[in-house]
């Protein structure tokens, strides 16, 4: 896909609505070969989805081996509305806690004081973090509207053929 395409994607105002979300579904594949994917926080800061990660985490010995990744975002209602990116992530070990992670953790609700001693526990259990940073090489964005899966999409062409040649 070319940047422009999925610009134009990722900018619609669904994609915007599900891009402001607390969870997504990050796959990638082990390093026994097999897929995995987990659900993880993340936040999108207008060109980058930022997934942040302890230092130790097993997911990142197979990025470092496959960063290829593939992220679903998406909602519970219907229709449901999701949001499909793929793209490689590129890991960035930082000292502290990454300003994104406080962030992405901050829609959760919680009072004050939860909040107080929620960054208190992670700041003292985290000396550093890596941050997964994954910038989209493919979008697609299905809301049961204007936009279905393609194999939905293959159907309803057959059918609108058939019918049409009936007719």
């Amino acid at each position: 896909m070319r940047p422009n395409e999925i610009a134009e994607i990722l900018d619609r105002p669904v994609s915007r609505e599900l891009l402001a979300r607390d969870i997504t579904r990050l796959a990638y594949v082990a390093t026994d070969g097999t897929p995995r994917s987990i659900p993880i926080a993340f936040t999108w800061n207008g060109s980058e989805i930022v997934l942040c990660t302890t230092k130790n985490a097993p997911k990142l010995r197979s990025l470092r081996v496959n960063p290829m990744v593939a992220l679903a975002i998406d909602t519970e209602v219907h229709p449901p509305r999701i949001l499909l990116l793929r793209g490689r992530a590129e890991l960035d070990e930082v000292d502290g806690i990454p300003e994104e992670y406080l962030r992405m953790n901050g829609t959760y609700e919680m009072t004050p004081e939860q909040r107080v001693e929620w960054e208190v526990e992670v700041r003292s259990l985290y000396d550093g973090m890596v941050r997964i940073v994954i910038t989209p090489t493919w979008a697609k964005l299905i809301d049961f509207e204007t936009t279905l899966p393609s194999a939905v999409e293959e159907l309803v062409r057959r059918r609108d053929e058939r019918r049409s040649g009936s007719a």
